[in-house]
């Protein structure tokens, strides 16, 4: 019996469209690279930006043609995932205009308000109730609903964009935020929306094979490009909207927060202490927190690797605290002490390199003594 339902459990995810996702977006990575230098998609290395070559930025676009052949070939067309589509169809094309022209970010922030209320009255997926994060019954939001859903979407759609700043690091982050997203799902009994995260999730793992440094390969080939940090910032708020505001197969919101917490606390700290020094939230900079890594002698790949554990852990371990009944408060508590933690050791960049080369030294030293002598 076991065995009959680990079958039915595989069928039901329908792994088919997420291996058709992964395939398709590599391939597609593969053939669009010549477009790509035609029409002048390319990341080029100046200023802040220390990549030798220069690069696409096609990884938003591949992912999203590759999500639809997925959708189209083991999916059923309703209004939430046409709406879905066609909200990640603005971003994308914005997206790919913004990293060929630079778009101003007012106009930016325009689209993804736009993208949200698609997917918000086309869709029918917002943020209705926030749980019982303070102690006061579902957190019912009313009429702020709307407004919140956007303000949430628009947030980690720029969170995603921060955060892309290193080799695979974006792109490790999401997908540990998708396959424990997808974990959930299947946790909560929501197998259909467990089945259409993991084909969002192969699309991500298809561009993850040319953008993640390897052995072989010193650098990365493709980027996600504003396109793609958008794309993939919106797929998270979907797909975590979906799945915390399902009454049939509920799943509690400040698990989302949890699943996430390197971009998110990332941006909301870049925001405050960019505010107070007089700056714009959304100028370009090397505050960030793989900046600080790499200051301390991480390389991207270590770097992504080490966040991308910290995220997993994170997950993994509030996920068990709520099965054991911690409340949520002191859960969405423990996420804002974890915000102002890093807000204190990252004002002095000293302090914050010292931190990470602390970190590094054991790492390193427990790599050396498993090499061949």
């Amino acid at each position: 019996m076991p065995e009959a339902r680990g079958d039915c459990l595989f069928e039901a995810l329908n792994l088919q469209g997420a291996l058709l996702a992964f395939i398709a977006t590599s391939l597609l990575l593969w053939l669009l690279r010549p477009l790509a230098s035609r029409y002048d998609l390319l990341d080029h290395p100046a200023g802040r930006k220390d990549h030798a070559a220069p690069t696409p930025v096609i990884g938003g676009l591949a992912m999203f043609i590759g999500c639809l052949l997925a959708f189209a070939a083991f999916d059923s067309a309703t209004s939430t995932t046409l709406s879905f589509s066609f909200a990640s169809l603005l971003l994308v094309a914005a997206g790919l205009y913004d990293d060929k022209h630079d778009l101003r970010w007012y106009w930016r922030i325009l689209v993804q308000v736009i993208a949200s209320l698609v997917i918000i009255y086309w869709g029918a997926v917002r943020v209705e109730q926030l749980g019982p994060l303070f102690g006061l019954g579902n957190g019912s939001l009313g009429m702020l609903s709307v407004p919140f859903t956007v303000f949430a979407t628009v947030g980690l759609v720029n969170a995603m964009n921060m955060i892309d700043g290193a080799d695979g690091l974006a792109g490790s982050l999401g997908l540990a935020a998708l396959l424990m997203l997808s974990a959930a799902a299947i946790y909560a009994g929501n197998l259909p929306l467990a089945s259409r995260v993991l084909m969002l999730a192969g699309a991500l793992g298809g561009f993850l094979v040319w953008n993640i440094r390897l052995p072989w390969r010193p650098r990365a080939h493709a980027f996600l490009g504003n396109a793609g940090s958008a794309f993939l910032g919106l797929v998270i708020a979907w797909v975590a909207f979906r799945l915390t505001q399902n009454s049939g197969h509920p799943v509690n919101p400040v698990l989302a927060l949890w699943l996430l917490p390197i971009p998110v606390m990332d941006c909301l700290v870049l925001i405050v202490r960019r505010l107070r020094e007089g700056r714009s939230p959304f100028a370009a900079g090397r505050d960030h927190i793989h900046h600080i890594m790499q200051d301390a002698g991480f390389g991207p790949t270590r770097a992504a690797m080490w966040l991308t554990m910290f995220s997993l852990v994170c997950g993994l371990v509030v996920g068990q605290a709520m099965r054991m009944d911690v409340p949520n408060p002191l859960l969405l508590v423990a996420f804002v002490l974890l915000c102002i933690g890093w807000y204190w050791l990252s004002c002095d960049r000293a302090r914050a390199v010292a931190f990470f080369a602390r970190l590094r030294r054991p790492s390193r030293a427990v790599v050396e003594r498993s090499l061949p002598r």
